[in-house]
C-alpha cells in the first residue's frame, strides 16, 4: 500500500512534468499540436486533452470535483478545443490535484472508493491506494506519449526522471 507522501510527491511530480511538457508544445504551432502522430489519441493536444479529462474524472470520484465536460471516453480528446483553453484547465486542474494530495491521509488510502464506471458499465468498488497508484501511472504513461511526440517533432521538454525533480515543486 502507498501512502499519502507517495501522493503528495507524484502530484508535483504531475505539475513538473506538465509544466515541461506544455511548455515544449506552446512552442509549436497549433497545426503541429494537433497533427495526428498516429498516437492512440492521435496529436499532442489529443492526448493532452484525454490526460486533462481522466484527472477530470478521478478527482470528481477522489475530491467530489466537477466531472469532464464529454460524457464519454470517445470525447476525451475534445474536452478543450483550443490551446489557450486547454493550458488554463491543466493549470487549474494541477493545483486542484496538489491541494487534494496535500489533504489526503494514510487512513483514507486505506479505505475503499465505490463508484459507477462508465468503462466497464458497472459498479465498481476497489482500494483506494490502487485507484491513487493508477491515477498517477496513467498520467505518467500518457505523458511519456506526449513526450515522445513532442520530441519527434523538434521540441525539447524536459527529462521525465522523478529523482531530478527540482525542489521548489516539492515545496
Amino acid at each position: 500500500m502507498i501512502r499519502a507522501e507517495y501522493a503528495r510527491t507524484m502530484a508535483a511530480c504531475n505539475k513538473w512534468q506538465n509544466d515541461s511538457l506544455y511548455g515544449a508544445a506552446d512552442t509549436m504551432e497549433d497545426g503541429a499540436r494537433k497533427l495526428d502522430r498516429g498516437a492512440f489519441f492521435g496529436s499532442i493536444h489529443g492526448t493532452l486533452n484525454h490526460i486533462h479529462w481522466s484527472d477530470r474524472m478521478w478527482m470528481s470520484r477522489f475530491a467530489g470535483s466537477a466531472k469532464p465536460t464529454q460524457p464519454g471516453f470517445a470525447g476525451s480528446v475534445e474536452e478543450c478545443g483550443e490551446w489557450p483553453d486547454l493550458k488554463s484547465a491543466r493549470e487549474q486542474m494541477d493545483q486542484a490535484i496538489n491541494d487534494w494530495a496535500t489533504g489526503l491521509d494514510d487512513e483514507r488510502l486505506a479505505g475503499d472508493l465505490s463508484w459507477f464506471s462508465g468503462a466497464l458499465q458497472a459498479d465498481v468498488s476497489k482500494p483506494m491506494w490502487m485507484l491513487v497508484s493508477h491515477f498517477f501511472n496513467h498520467q505518467t504513461h500518457h505523458r511519456g506519449q506526449v513526450h515522445a511526440m513532442l520530441t519527434s517533432a523538434g521540441a525539447k521538454p524536459d527529462v521525465t526522471d522523478l529523482f531530478i525533480m527540482p525542489d521548489p515543486y516539492l515545496s
